[in-house]
């Protein structure tokens, strides 16, 4: 898909997910522009490109949201507090997830954007009754980070319905992959793992290692963000992102220590207060109608590349 010589903001765009988004835009041709407050974002994650300005802010500043929006044609909004900082600091993650949300939609509304794809997370499910989960299916937010991923997509949907701002909202479910880097203490799990088998110890797992997530490689969530942002198809919808899969956190584990060559066993500790989903697989089936879009990569494919890719960039 092309964006030859279009404009794109992308809020987020120096974190794990946004830098891998901001990179096939670039590479897709686009114009883009990265806001990011570096609380978790790394610029030498950035791609060195005349076509790339990265904007050290915060989707909190509306005066700044304003000026940077309306020079943009597209919006991919990534930029959120993630859950472990989202729930030790719950008031923080009200006013980035939320109010920096309604800050990127009502500068949006006044700047006649083309579309806004916003990312949510697969969190606001939380424990589902049926599976895999449908876009449909009832919605039960356990943490704060869900609230507020939950929050951002209600106004979404009520700006879309209420005002014709062109959004698209995609729950992205345990999205992991090169970028996402150990030594950044609000990593996902598949980075630590892969840094304790490198390293040699034991990988931790928080409580039975039976709950299961639906693990997203990161190429194929940025394929599914970039074919929402191109198509009109995609506005106002609500579209899940994963894979079809469930895994068990002891099967990933598994995995990980196979691709790492690693005979270390994992280590069992007790569960933490963001551990409170049991069971979670979405259903992508309205992705692939939509947007013609499928997951392409399985999770022993995507471990072993970013095995690969935390091996070229940290040594080791």
């Amino acid at each position: 898909m092309s964006f030859e010589n279009r404009k794109v903001l992308v809020t987020g765009g120096a974190g794990f997910v946004g830098s891998n988004i901001v990179k096939a835009l670039v590479e897709s041709g686009a114009i883009v522009t990265a806001l990011d407050d570096l609380f978790t974002g790394d610029p030498a994650l950035l791609p060195d490109s005349r076509s790339l300005t990265f904007v050290k802010g915060s989707v909190c500043d509306a005066e700044q949201v304003q000026k940077l929006v309306s020079d943009a044609e597209l919006i991919v909004h990534a930029a959120a507090r993630n859950i472990i900082a989202s729930t030790k600091d719950p008031r923080q993650d009200f006013e980035t997830n939320i109010g920096g949300t309604l800050n990127v939609l009502l500068a949006a509304r006044s700047a006649k954007i083309e579309r806004i794809v916003y990312t949510s997370s697969a969190s606001v499910y939380g424990n589902p009754r049926y599976m895999p989960i449908n876009e449909d299916d009832s919605l039960w937010p356990l943490s704060p980070y869900a609230v507020s991923k939950l929050a951002g997509e209600n106004y979404c949907i009520a700006f879309y319905e209420s005002y014709g701002v062109p959004t698209t909202v995609l729950r992205y479910s345990n999205v992991y992959g090169p970028h996402q880097d150990p030594r950044n203490a609000y990593c996902g799990v598949v980075a630590k793992f892969i840094d304790a088998a490198r390293s040699h110890r034991p990988p931790q797992i928080h409580g039975d290692g039976e709950s299961t997530r639906d693990y997203t490689y990161v190429d194929d969530a940025v394929a599914m963000t970039l074919a929402a942002l191109g198509t009109p198809r995609s506005e106002g919808q609500v579209l899940n992102v994963g894979t079809g899969t469930e895994t068990s956190v002891n099967a990933l584990c598994s995995i990980i220590l196979t691709a790492c060559g690693s005979q270390a066993a994992p280590e069992y500790v007790p569960r933490r207060d963001i551990d409170n989903i049991r069971r979670r697989v979405l259903n992508v089936e309205k992705a692939r109608r939509i947007l013609h879009w499928q997951p392409t990569v399985t999770l022993p494919e995507g471990i072993r590349r970013t095995v690969r890719w935390i091996a070229e960039t940290q040594g080791r």
